[in-house]
């Protein structure tokens, strides 16, 4: 792979990374913005420590694993935020299928084409072991 292909794949995974940081930080200390910006309610009770704090470290975990991959550049480090991206659309799907949900495709495709992407760097950027 081309010097800029590569670096243009390392860019197209930081922006993601840098974005699923802030969400996570934003269920921490502002989290009925976060939740407004993932088009849900913000719950109550136990109910929102559940919501922050599951939800919160899904965003934090994911962003600090695609950083640490792109620092590392270990396979390990892009194939499981893939992992979860890609679940996260399985499950939106199942969701819409199975349970009522609306079908999300504006949240679906981005989950596709990061986890994509985020593969594709774990055969690309990865170093060889």
């Amino acid at each position: 792979m081309s010097n800029v292909l590569e670096r243009a794949l390392r860019i197209f995974l930081f922006l993601p990374a840098i974005g699923f940081l802030v969400t996570g930080l934003r269920f921490a200390v502002a989290p009925a913005g976060a939740a407004k910006g993932l088009a849900m309610p913000l719950l109550d009770g136990a109910a929102r420590s559940s919501q922050v704090g599951d939800v919160g470290a899904l965003f934090l975990g994911m962003g600090l694993m695609i950083l640490t991959a792109l620092v590392t550049l270990e396979r390990t480090w892009f194939i499981a935020p893939a992992i979860l991206l890609l679940l996260v659309a399985v499950l939106r799907v199942l969701a819409w299928l199975f349970h009522g949900a609306a079908l999300m495709i504006p949240m679906i495709v981005p989950e596709i084409v990061i986890g994509g992407l985020l593969l594709l760097a774990s055969t690309k950027l990865a170093r060889e072991v």
